[in-house]
């Protein structure tokens, strides 16, 4: 059963890790795929080449921290395609540090790049999602925005913005037959923990109540579940992918 057959979906940071992981499973149910890529060119091109469907994939390069850029990527979509279905807001970055050590250019080079390109990439996908009078939103928060961590304050402080406009954006279009959610992952194996020491490792696990990480696939089966008609009744929640962390 292809649960997105036809649906036009764009997944921004879609080149590597969960971003990929998302990719892989919208395309598998039917659905055209666009991806964004910031510098990972390689990866961006042998992620599109693997896919083999029954959906199928375009990547291009755009920064969704740039307002005007996030414009021509929503153009572009659907300039191309017709529409726009679903919007995954999954680009980010993390730079962490004490608060004590943090500079100016690292607190605003995160929330540029986790909140901003939110903002820049919703208010442009909203005009073709209200003329089609459809729409499905999801944002990639996190486990720290709901709870903090030490370290992380501008990390946090970006996915928890992320959860305010989410709920704030559903109360705004529900009228309209448009959705949005967040999705809030744990500790989820991507190629930023497979850096991790060992020791480190094991005292997360020790704070997870299913004793291992999650996979991106495992995120990457949420995320189809927002974007699909199974979803229809959801908007304006936060749904963590987290193993029980966050319990």
């Amino acid at each position: 059963m292809e649960m997105l057959k036809d649906q036009v979906c764009l997944v921004t940071g879609g080149s590597r890790g969960i971003g990929a992981g998302i990719v892989k499973r919208l395309v598998d149910q039917g659905a055209i795929v666009y991806f964004t890529y910031l510098k990972s060119s390689a990866s961006a091109e042998a992620l599109a080449a693997s896919l083999t469907g029954p959906g199928r994939t375009i990547a291009f390069q755009s920064d969704a921290s740039d307002f005007g850029q996030a414009q021509q990527a929503i153009d572009k979509v659907v300039a191309e395609a017709g529409k726009l279905d679903v919007l995954v807001n999954n680009a980010g970055i993390t730079q962490d540090t004490l608060m004590l050590r943090m500079t100016e250019q690292q607190w605003d080079d995160v929330i540029q790049a986790n909140l901003k390109s939110v903002f820049n990439l919703t208010k442009h996908a909203l005009r073709p999602m209200l003329k089609s009078r459809s729409g499905s939103i999801i944002n990639m928060s996190s486990v720290v925005g709901v709870f903090g961590n030490a370290g992380q304050a501008n990390y946090a402080a970006s996915k928890a913005g992320m959860i305010g406009f989410t709920k704030s954006i559903a109360k705004e279009v529900g009228s309209r037959n448009i959705r949005c959610n967040a999705i809030a992952p744990g500790y989820i194996e991507t190629e930023m923990t497979g850096k991790l020491d060992d020791a480190v490792k094991e005292t997360f696990l020790q704070n997870i109540p299913l004793k291992r990480m999650g996979t991106a696939e495992e995120v990457a089966d949420l995320v189809l579940f927002l974007a699909s008609p199974m979803s229809a009744y959801v908007t304006g929640q936060v749904i963590s992918v987290c193993g029980g962390l966050n319990t």
